[in-house]
């Protein structure tokens, strides 16, 4: 299950594609299960095994930990995509017998396919290994090809908060399309304000009574102004999650009640550090359909906003950043001349969790934060003025990290397909491990 935090200090890190991050020394690592359709989340569950969710593979797998013996517990047959976007079956979250789900589905009953994320309560039969659908618990919630985050956790209040992404709005081949992340909704019904969010519900999916009033109206939303934190981690009554930014300033964040993160008038910090908002769906005279995106170069009619312009009261800065560089930083690469945003200063972390173990010496009280572009998971101690320290790296996707409950072996799921930094500090495609977890021991002296 996810661990608990202690208090966090601000900081601002620069990681580059040259940052070559060690292998896992003092560890053994070894493949424990392999040909997964897009490991999304993996849990430590209370039964002892590994609970790990398929984004494309839309199944519910329970891993033997030590064997690796993997068991279906579930397919989930309404889920549908994850094959080549951020849809499919996402977060989970345990209090077995009770078992959360996040998956798109179609929410039209014709032939047409409308997508949109749910979040259900199934049952786990511990007889039978499996699980079973109880509940629709919130439904209709977006969902896009692009920034969905989809991570569920239960915090020690007993409610459910879930992460929902920007959509991918404002960028590629949907930069015509408005970013909505810091718009609130009208009401509990409007779930189309809902982009850009970490929500909080009850676990019957009923908004929380105390919930806070944004907007005029209390609905389920619990912050806003996020881009797509696919990490999400409680602690001592503190929530954290992990976002990624765009060329600049992926995000560690303390998620408050009511907090705007000031995406997308603001990157990391209200610093005006190589990041402008271009508004490309307010482009004028000239109509954003006209228009070529960049992510280099804005046309003369679409509005930009520097980050300093930007004023709220419920505005919250980033615990800490990483990649943040100077104004006028050149971020075509030529050592990423076939995939510049590999290189990048981003590492795009992918989930979050602590380590609050006595396993491995000088790690308690640490974050771990898996990366997508360097196949590193990255210790941060907090309380403590440091950088982020890779500990440990292969050339894969890190898609989720989990801890076994002696804290002497950590588990990381791997994407099956992707770019990634090779050891040569290049964008690859051949990845070391896809599709799998990967069982990190220590085993050197404590």
């Amino acid at each position: 299950m996810r661990r608990l935090l202690v208090a966090a200090v601000a900081v601002t890190v620069l990681l580059t594609c040259s940052t070559a991050a060690p292998a896992a020394a003092g560890f053994t690592p070894r493949v424990l299960a392999s040909g997964l359709r897009n490991p999304w989340e993996i849990l430590t569950g209370p039964d002892g095994w590994l609970w790990v969710t398929e984004r494309a593979g839309h199944r519910v797998l329970r891993i033997d930990p030590a064997t690796g013996t993997t068991k279906v517990a579930a397919t989930v047959t309404e889920a549908i995509g994850g094959d080549r976007s951020q849809d499919g079956l996402l977060g989970m979250a345990l209090r077995l017998p009770d078992v959360y789900l996040a998956y798109s589905y179609d929410s039209d009953p014709s032939p047409a396919i409308a997508e949109r994320f749910k979040i259900a309560n199934f049952r786990y039969d511990v007889t039978t290994g499996t699980l079973r659908h109880r509940a629709d618990l919130l439904t209709g919630l977006p969902a896009s090809p692009d920034h969905d985050s989809g991570r569920l956790v239960l915090g020690p209040d007993d409610k459910l908060y879930y992460t929902i992404g920007d959509q991918g709005n404002n960028q590629f081949d949907r930069f015509c399309l408005r970013n909505r992340a810091r718009d609130l909704p009208a009401d509990a019904r409007d779930r189309s304000a809902y982009q850009g969010k970490v929500l909080r519900l009850e676990r019957d999916g009923s908004v929380p009574a105390d919930n806070p009033v944004l907007g005029g109206v209390r609905t389920h939303v619990w912050s806003y102004g996020h881009r797509n934190a696919q990490g999400l981690v409680f602690g001592r009554g503190r929530l954290y999650a992990s976002e990624q930014g765009p060329k600049t300033d992926d995000e560690i964040n303390e998620i408050r009640a009511g907090g705007d993160y000031g995406w997308p008038r603001v990157a990391g910090r209200r610093d005006d550090q190589a990041y402008r908002y271009a508004d490309w769906s307010a482009s004028a005279p000239v109509p954003c359909s006209s228009l070529t995106y960049s992510d280099y170069t804005v046309p003369p009619s679409v509005p930009t906003h520097s980050e300093t312009s930007f004023s709220s009261v419920a505005y919250t800065e980033p615990l800490l950043t990483v990649g943040t560089v100077p104004d006028g930083h050149d971020f075509r690469d030529r050592r990423c001349a076939d995939d510049l945003n590999m290189c990048w200063p981003t590492v795009a972390p992918s989930s979050l969790d602590f380590y609050d173990a006595p396993g491995i010496p000088g790690w308690r009280g640490s974050l771990l934060m898996p990366a997508l572009k360097d196949g590193t998971v990255y210790r941060i101690p907090l309380g403590r003025h440091t950088d982020p320290i890779p500990e440990l790296r292969t050339v894969d996707r890190y898609r989720d990290v989990a801890i076994s409950p002696d804290g002497r072996t950590v588990f990381v799921a791997t994407d099956p397909a992707g770019s990634a930094l090779g050891r040569n500090g290049k964008p690859t495609t051949k990845l070391e491990h896809p599709g799998a977890v990967l069982a990190f021991q220590r085993t050197a002296a404590s």
